[in-house]
């Protein structure tokens, strides 16, 4: 009686391990869609490695053709980077970037919320508003935007760039939210308020947990707009209030070498944001993805 228990059960037992190894197996075999997705990724980020590569030559070293694979580090172009100012351009660019993605949170998440689960009259004019204000090219509006900023005595003053990101990453950031907003059962917000929760408690403690890796996402896609804008910054700003890609316009010049100092400070530039990016991975595929799967 035992011998054929024992015998029984492990036979379930294999029975059970079998489709487990073979699913174990088919994960470790090669993908071919698996291969291909990697040599997509090393193609888009081999130019990336390279301008790093670049910003640890000799000016000789980086102007060479064939390129030399094989040089000595050295870290001259960034110390010529520091010796030509470039933190100005760096406080500039985190202060312009930072304040504006914070107002736009201020004024996006209640945004997206009324336009959501808390919907208002003419959602979907206001939705097309919105979307309208991105429809015009900067280029056009560079000239009234100059006048308005010259006659408010704001050229070459960081709050003009302040302003400008907050209204260029706004409608996205709605858009981006209310699709995140839409992801929250309405019944949360129903049972709170049975439980005596007013609306800004509601919004604080159940629905803002729920779509923070939303907002993450949204924070970040803004960070990485303003952090890169050139336009405004270029047409608006001279010495004081340039920006880190202004700067980066500086080592461009029609005669000498430049190609290692202009990936130092390239290299210095998207650091930043690539740092940001790397902190913020966990909340940002979880945002990427969210109401993906039902």
């Amino acid at each position: 009686m035992s011998t054929a228990t024992s015998t029984t059960s492990a036979t379930s037992e294999q029975a059970f391990e079998a489709p487990r190894t073979r699913r174990i197996r088919k994960r470790r075999s090669m993908n071919p869609w698996g291969v291909v997705a990697w040599i997509a990724a090393l193609g888009f980020f081999f130019p990336v490695l390279w301008m790093v590569l670049t910003a640890f030559k000799q000016e000789g070293d980086a102007y060479t053709d064939p390129p030399k694979l094989v040089f000595a580090p050295t870290l001259d172009q960034f110390r010529a980077v520091f010796d030509q100012g470039v933190g100005t351009g760096l406080i500039n660019s985190t202060f312009a970037t930072v304040v504006s993605t914070a107002l736009v949170l201020a004024l996006g998440v209640p945004a997206a919320f009324a336009l959501s689960l808390r919907p208002v009259r003419k959602t979907r004019d206001a939705m097309f508003f919105f979307l309208s204000t991105k429809m015009l090219p900067v280029v056009a509006a560079i000239l009234p935007l100059y006048v308005i900023v010259s006659d408010l005595g704001l050229l070459d003053n960081i709050w003009a760039l302040v302003i400008l990101y907050t209204a260029m990453n706004l409608p996205i950031a709605v858009w981006m939210m209310r699709s995140f907003f839409l992801e929250v059962p309405g019944e949360i917000l129903e049972a709170a308020s049975l439980d005596g929760a007013s609306l800004w408690r509601s919004v604080r403690e159940v629905v803002l947990p729920l779509v923070s890796p939303g907002i993450a996402a949204t924070a970040l896609i803004c960070l990485i707009f303003a952090w890169n804008e050139f336009f405004f910054a270029v047409n608006l700003t001279a010495v004081q209030a340039q920006t880190m890609p202004v700067f980066l316009v500086g080592f461009i010049a029609g005669e000498g070498l430049y190609w290692a100092k202009l990936s130092a400070a390239a290299t210095m530039a998207a650091l930043p944001v690539v740092l940001a990016g790397w902190l913020a991975q966990n909340k940002l595929v979880r945002g990427l993805s969210f109401g993906a799967i039902k």
